[in-house]
């Protein structure tokens, strides 16, 4: 009996210290004197925020040169293209004849006759006689002895 009250005597004692054995302790230490966390947070912003500012510089300056260079690019271009011919000279102008002024009326009544032979068949089956409306009870005569006694059917 007294070695079980002994053993859990032992073992009440040794779970707490496995327990403390576990505990960090803090790399390498506590932190020195003076060292203020929200200082170094913004150190960390001011060294992210120069690095970007330095990237977006060598961008710029990418975008730059590359534009210097279309630009060199479209004036050698052009440089190296070859002068287009001069246009010939015009000619005079040359007044109708007769016989021309003749065969354009005859070609602008032709296709005036042909318009309006498209036209008269549209005309003529919009003139077309109606169809006939189909028989409904409506339009059937009223036997006698459903008139009304006003005489209407």
């Amino acid at each position: 009996m007294r070695r079980l009250i002994l053993m859990t005597l032992l073992l009440l004692v040794a779970v707490p210290l496995a327990a403390a054995a576990q505990t960090w302790p803090g790399w390498p230490g506590p932190p020195p004197p003076g060292y203020d966390p929200g200082s170094a947070i913004a150190d960390q912003h001011r060294i992210e925020m120069d690095r970007l500012r330095n990237q977006a510089a060598e961008r710029e300056a990418l975008a730059q040169q590359q534009r210097l260079q279309t630009q060199l690019t479209i004036q050698q271009l052009e440089a190296a293209r070859q002068p287009t011919p001069p246009l010939p000279p015009q000619t005079a102008y040359a007044p109708r004849t007769l016989e021309r002024e003749r065969q354009a009326r005859e070609a602008q009544t032709a296709r005036r006759e042909d318009v309006v032979r498209g036209v008269t068949e549209i005309d003529a089956w919009l003139d077309r006689p109606p169809h006939r409306p189909p028989v409904t009870i409506a339009t059937l005569p009223c036997p006698p002895r459903f008139r009304l006694a006003s005489g209407e059917d």
